[in-house]
């Protein structure tokens, strides 16, 4: 157990940001996951783009390796664009 109050404080904070990372993160997988399985082409453009920008963001937070991001968004931008 923690000895200082600061340790205390940051066992709280880093509980809080462990589960809004897994929220955010959990939430673009199954947009991207929505994403693959579109059929229309018009849908699957409009969703393209909020997407990409849930990407940009869990890379810009560490939360995936911005490698990762931009594999995933080139997969998916070749995807919508053979539909």
């Amino acid at each position: 157990m923690a000895n200082h109050k600061s340790a205390l404080k940051r066992i709280r904070s880093n509980e809080s940001k462990r589960l809004r990372n897994k929220y955010q993160h959990k939430t673009t997988r199954n947009a991207v996951r929505d994403l693959k399985t579109e059929e229309n082409k018009k849908d699957a453009e409009g969703k393209l783009g909020s997407v990409i920008s849930m990407l940009d963001k869990l890379a810009k937070n560490n939360i995936i390796h911005k490698n990762k991001a931009a594999n995933l968004k080139s997969k998916l931008t070749k995807h919508v664009a053979g539909l």
